[in-house]
């Protein structure tokens, strides 16, 4: 069966925009640009035939999916799609310090030392595993146009796992919020057809922001 999976990272929070660590213990709603980007995502693709929307459980992402739901499209919230735990270090703005021990456990995760983890959160082995209960959901299920809002280091992390490539280049897979990846799923593998785009960001003649 062929599938397309639209996945969208959720629109910008203060928090984004201050630098503050949200993860999965910070459920922050979206500001006021990331309500516009929302509405550009939606003006621009609300003629998609899709069958259903799935969002993590965090408010950020069902306001990003708002006009979809609002249009009244089936709606289902995975746990298994919520961002990564930052541990002690949400809800926190990031210092120089935190940073520091940012790059360190992205630089050993590059290493394959997934066990690793910032502020005694998730560790990339943490995050992998759960988001691979996700996609046997995704392959399990029978509708054919599935559109998907998750975030950052989530969809980084279920980028490679979904194109069967090492997490280690987890890295590689860019996202600005609101920004969509398109996979198509055929003969059993998911093929990357979009990464990153933004262009209902442009033509709505918004800055691209974070």
């Amino acid at each position: 069966m062929k599938k397309l999976i639209y996945i969208v990272r959720h629109g910008e929070t203060d928090y984004n925009r201050l630098g503050i660590v949200q993860g999965q213990g910070v459920d922050t709603s979206l500001n006021e640009r990331g309500r516009r980007q929302a509405r550009a995502f939606f003006e621009h693709y609300q003629s998609e035939p899709f069958d259903l929307v799935f969002t993590s459980r965090l408010r950020r992402t069902h306001e990003t999916m708002h006009p979809f739901i609002e249009k009244g499209l089936p709606w289902e919230q995975f746990a298994e799609i919520n961002e990564i735990g930052w541990g002690s270090h949400e809800g926190k703005h990031s210092t120089p310090e935190m940073r520091e021990e940012y790059h360190k456990t992205v630089s050993q995760w590059k290493q394959g030392k997934f066990e690793a983890r910032l502020g005694n959160g998730e560790s990339a082995a943490d995050l992998a595993h759960r988001l691979s209960q996700f996609i046997r959901h995704l392959r399990e299920r029978e509708e054919k146009q599935i559109l998907v809002c998750s975030h950052g280091r989530a969809m980084r992390c279920l980028s490679c796992l979904l194109l069967e490539v090492p997490i280690q280049q987890m890295d590689n897979y860019k996202h600005h919020n609101t920004g969509l990846y398109v996979f198509r799923y055929e003969g059993e593998r998911f093929h990357l057809e979009l990464e990153n785009d933004i262009r209902h960001l442009k033509s709505a003649g918004l800055e691209i922001g974070l």
